[in-house]
């Protein structure tokens, strides 16, 4: 009986492998994906300056140069950095900065619990307008076993005529 256990968890163990190296591939690809999109907003900024130096906007075309290179750098480094590098980089910001890190995790709850409640509100009024929804598809030839209520939580369903 050990020894089935023991190759249990071997073989959990190279899944777990398997898994962080897929984890890690994606960061690799992702990174290196934003890097060349940041590094492309960079040259749009630098143009944006140069347009602005030739209005006679010297001292905006000087700010759009400073963000262009600030953009670069990071396009660069996004580019440049492997997972390992990207994660370490992170752990340390996090344990500089942990205010930075519960303040940033409380934007995304909240623009997550915006989106969600936004989405629930659209469903609603589809729901309510009489607009199809999506629906479970039942294999050919079947029909579905009951219909989707179409009355709001907490109200009782209308009954037809003749029930």
């Amino acid at each position: 009986m050990s020894e089935i256990a023991e190759q249990a968890q071997e073989k959990a163990h190279e899944k777990a492998e398997q898994a962080e190296g897929l984890v890690r591939d994606q960061i690799d690809e992702r990174s290196t994906q934003a890097g060349q999109r940041i590094s492309d907003t960079a040259g749009d900024l630098r143009s944006v300056g140069e347009e602005l130096r030739n209005q006679g906007k010297e001292t905006p075309a000087k700010l759009a140069d400073q963000a262009a290179d600030r953009t670069e750098r990071l396009g660069s480094y996004l580019t440049e950095s492997d997972s390992d590098r990207l994660l370490s980089d992170l752990e340390d910001f996090g344990r500089r900065q942990p205010l930075a890190v519960l303040a940033g995790g409380l934007v995304v709850g909240l623009a997550t619990a915006r989106f969600l409640k936004a989405s629930s509100r659209e469903r609603y009024r589809r729901s309510q307008a009489g607009e199809p929804t999506r629906e479970l598809a039942t294999p050919a030839g079947t029909a579905p076993t009951a219909a989707p209520s179409t009355a709001p939580l907490g109200q009782p369903e209308p009954v037809a005529a003749g029930r």
